[in-house]
């Protein structure tokens, strides 16, 4: 059996020093008999993957949604085990209960084209488009409680938005934020009342982050607004609760395939990974376990309060307005740094 995550909150009445008086109050949150279905799982190096720990941890039954051409190869890393990749936190194996083969480019079957139906990778296996998976899942487990999109692609998110073409723009919108909307379509009538979505989004929607083209900026943008929206709707329609997470930088195997600097230079991620861990307030590197477990406190009845939120997991860089690594800003901190140490550049360890 999982292991169960446990918060003890204390509160306390005071009145009088000589008078005062305090009681505790545990909460556990047990998922046990919930589903919980993590769209984008491919490998355990992603925030999928790290999601779906948190759930399991906390009891529920996990199914996943893998991309058709990853589908054979994670299925059958997943028989032979994952190791130290999938413990939980109680010493037991992360168990997926099944893997769905789901293509988010595709809303229905009719939508799928045929020379996608004839693709070596997708030629034995079917119903891979949206609505199909959610059938299927009806059909196998009743239900769905909590629905995760950590689905995003863009063809040529390499490319400056001025080089983007109207195809390549289209195509990160579709994957990467119109998917989640479909997804919502589909599953949110399979969905208990109190259940919850929740989507992957980044700060290049809120803020500008050269190097991240190709019109992905837009579509997490897209997403950003669409989670409002979704959560008015869904909310009002189905009694479910809409919302995404705006995570930093990590070195997943999506991330680490943009462009790489020449000879071997750092590349997007790297430098992105380096920035964040010199100038957000917190400064350790970001890891999938601190977003999956964000993830799972956002899903779960502890925020049954909370929905259309953007929630930031990037040790607070959002927030920041300066970069005190740039070099316009070293002559400041070197008069500085007798009095506030702590105003410099964070170290990557």
């Amino acid at each position: 059996m999982q292991a169960l995550i446990k918060t003890t909150v204390h509160t306390g009445m005071r009145g009088l020093a000589s008078a005062s008086s305090s009681r505790s109050m545990s909460y556990s949150l047990d998922m046990k008999g919930k589903v919980a279905f993590i769209a984008g799982v491919a490998d355990t190096r992603g925030f999928g993957w790290a999601i779906a720990k948190q759930f399991a941890n906390a009891g529920a039954t996990v199914i996943v949604g893998t991309w058709p051409p990853m589908y054979k190869k994670f299925t059958e890393d997943l028989q032979k085990g994952f190791g130290e990749d999938a413990k939980l936190l109680d010493g037991s194996t992360l168990k997926i209960e099944k893997v769905y083969p789901l293509d988010v480019n595709y809303s229905t079957p009719e939508e799928v084209p045929d020379s996608v139906k004839s693709n070596k990778h997708f030629a034995s296996l079917s119903g891979y488009d949206i609505s199909s998976t959610a059938e299927s899942i009806k059909r196998d487990f009743g239900k769905v409680d909590y629905l995760i999109h950590s689905v995003a692609n863009g063809s040529e998110v390499e490319r400056p938005l001025l080089q983007t073409t109207r195809k390549g723009y289209l195509a990160a919108s579709s994957s990467s934020a119109y998917s989640m909307v479909a997804m919502v379509q589909s599953f949110a009538p399979i969905m208990p009342k109190g259940g919850a979505a929740m989507s992957i989004s980044y700060l290049a929607a809120e803020r500008v982050v050269p190097g991240y083209g190709g019109g992905m900026s837009s579509a997490k943008a897209q997403l950003e607004s669409d989670t409002k929206l979704l959560a008015w709707e869904a909310g009002r329609k189905y009694g479910i609760r809409v919302n995404t997470i705006s995570a930093g930088p990590v070195a997943s195997r999506a991330a680490s395939a943009i462009k790489k600097g020449k000879d071997g230079a750092p590349g997007f991620i790297d430098r992105s990974i380096k920035h964040y861990v010199a100038n957000a307030p917190l400064t350790r590197r970001l890891t999938t376990d601190d977003v999956g477990r964000a993830a799972l406190a956002l899903s779960s009845e502890l925020s049954g309060a909370i929905t259309g939120t953007t929630q930031h997991v990037d040790m607070g860089l959002h927030a920041m307005a300066l970069s005190v690594d740039s070099a316009t800003y070293v002559g400041f901190l070197k008069d500085h740094t007798a009095t506030h140490p702590e105003w410099l550049p964070g170290e990557d360890k």
